[in-house]
């Protein structure tokens, strides 16, 4: 057995192929552009730092640990192909997403900027971890039939469908809310894999609670019922999440059909016209 072999093994395990290690080099260098781009928000964390306190009790472990667990997701079962379109959707999705709270405001970064685009990357990141989380989560849906599937559904979406009811009803009559809910509601109303769904959700959701724990608490961003953080803004990851799986699918389909259409057509120009 060569000495590679264990680290071949090991790897095997954790899902990481070549595509893994191009995945965390982009994911580090988004972060130090970031941080170069936005230097002043670094400047600031970096100044509110207490020489006269032990280092260790003002590391931020929370957000190293939301870090280091995403960097290991991402690089679980990486694909070129299928995450660039992840991350395509994960990024426009969460400038939108953004740009209804921000500009309705039902929550307000510390910048007050609106949105600020400093946090527009972590949609694509937090995407890419919530894919990988996905896959874990399917595996004990599958045991369940397709009639319990299904009221786990309606019962998950019902409760999801009340919570955003109750809690954007300050913003009722804007535009940008009513998009929103109309946006959930068609989604809700034309299920398409509902254990996918499920698992889509709650994975969304799982991470969204220590995203938002880390926001809230930490002052980034705060919401009108200045709940740190309110259970409506956790479970909207998971909604969040749904949107963008239900949109990178459609993409999938449409972009598959043009693919054909593309090969049939040159084949009838390699075969000619029929006599």
């Amino acid at each position: 057995m060569s000495a590679s072999s264990p680290s071949l093994a090991w790897r095997s395990r954790l899902g990481w192929n070549r595509a893994s290690y191009l995945l965390v080099s982009l994911f580090f260098a988004a972060i130090v552009v970031i941080g170069i781009v936005w230097w002043p928000l670094l400047d600031d964390y970096v100044g509110s730092l207490d020489p006269r306190l032990a280092w260790w009790r003002q590391v931020d472990w929370l957000l190293l640990g939301v870090f280091g667990a995403m960097t290991l997701l991402i690089m679980a079962r990486a694909d070129v192909k299928r995450d660039l379109r992840t991350v395509a959707v994960g990024l426009m999705g969460g400038l939108v997403i953004e740009s209804w709270g921000t500009q309705t405001g039902l929550w307000t970064y510390y910048t007050l900027e609106r949105p600020p685009m400093w946090i527009v990357p972590a949609w694509p990141i937090a995407s890419l971890a919530i894919d990988r989380l996905t896959g874990l989560l399917e595996r004990p849906f599958a045991r369940f039939g397709g009639r319990a599937i299904r009221a786990a559904y309606a019962i998950t979406f019902g409760a999801f469908t009340v919570l955003m009811v109750d809690f954007v009803r300050p913003t009722m009559g804007l535009s940008l809310t009513i998009a929103a809910m109309l946006l959930c509601a068609f989604l809700i109303a034309t299920p398409v894999q509902p254990r996918v769904a499920l698992a889509t959700f709650f994975a969304g959701a799982a991470l969204g609670t220590f995203l938002e724990l880390w926001g809230t608490t930490r002052g980034c961003w705060i919401y009108y019922t200045h709940e740190t953080p309110p259970v409506f803004a956790v479970l909207a990851h998971g909604m969040a999440a749904v949107a963008f799986w239900r949109t990178g699918d459609a993409l999938s389909r449409v972009a598959g059909k043009l693919n054909g259409q593309r090969i049939a057509g040159r084949r009838e120009e390699a075969v000619g016209p029929s006599p």
